[in-house]
């Protein structure tokens, strides 16, 4: 294929990519596929997609400015906890394949899911603080626990990491979809900053792939928190809970039927 035509190529499927990504967290459903087409190993094509979805964290955070500035004490506690966790993933990848994980992965994915189709009935608030005067200590240290779980299996894999802390966020935090969406979104930019530069020193990055992909990614990005902050919240949750369960019977069929 002509250099020009991969380029946009890219750019198109980084655009939707980077949409999906800040809607719901499912851009590998596009980005990943479409570097593997372009004849990258997988493991390269998963590096390289992450490094051009640091992108679609910028493009998203520029866009969710006024979510993430009235939420700063859930934004900073699910960023540190989702940056050790990426951290610990990411260098257990370099220890092991990450094949030894993907045969649970369609069940955590089945598990966000269902968990966003409960957050449906969950009715926003004002308190900023993860409901500090109804949850109790035990509630709100497997809430980090899982977070921090979250982390670590983004760092280490990565498919649908972005809607299984969605999910959690979701049920959790007792604010609109919106600002959990920006909170996901800015998590997983600071996660893949630090997992791409690990990633940078252990294998192969296609950089040349970056660039178009990450323009498409920045835009997409930036695009879809203003669509999730005007669409309604039941119909966009019901969606993202439909994606997840067909990627969770796409991976399950890999992963044990194939």
């Amino acid at each position: 294929m002509h250099a020009t035509l991969i380029f946009i190529y890219l750019l198109f499927a980084g655009t939707a990519a980077g949409l999906i990504s800040s809607m719901a967290g499912l851009a590998s459903l596009i980005s990943y596929p479409a570097l593997l087409s372009l004849g990258l190993p997988p493991v390269s094509a998963n590096v390289t997609n992450t490094a051009a979805l640091v992108f679609t964290g910028i493009g998203s955070g520029i866009s969710s400015t006024k979510e993430l500035k009235s939420h700063k004490s859930d934004t900073i506690r699910v960023t540190i906890l989702s940056l050790l966790g990426a951290i610990i993933g990411s260098l257990l990848l370099t220890l092991a394949p990450a094949k030894t994980f993907q045969k649970v992965v369609p069940f955590f994915i089945l598990m966000a899911g269902i968990l966003m189709l409960f957050s449906i009935r969950r009715k926003p608030t004002t308190d900023l603080s993860m409901n500090q005067s109804t949850q109790s200590l035990l509630k709100r240290l497997f809430i980090d626990l899982a977070i921090l779980s979250v982390g670590v299996y983004g760092g280490y894999f990565g498919a649908a990491a972005g809607v299984i802390l969605l999910s959690i966020l979701s049920i959790s935090l007792t604010v609109p979809l919106p600002v959990s969406n920006a909170i996901k979104n800015f998590t997983s930019l600071i996660s893949n900053l630090i997992a791409i530069l690990i990633y940078a020193f252990t294998t192969k990055v296609y950089w040349l792939m970056v660039i178009p992909m990450g323009i498409g990614m920045f835009i997409g990005g930036y695009i879809g928190p203003i669509i999730v902050r005007h669409v309604p919240t039941k119909p966009l949750r019901v969606c993202i809970s439909v994606a997840a369960f067909g990627l969770a019977s796409y991976l399950f069929y890999g992963a044990y039927l194939k």
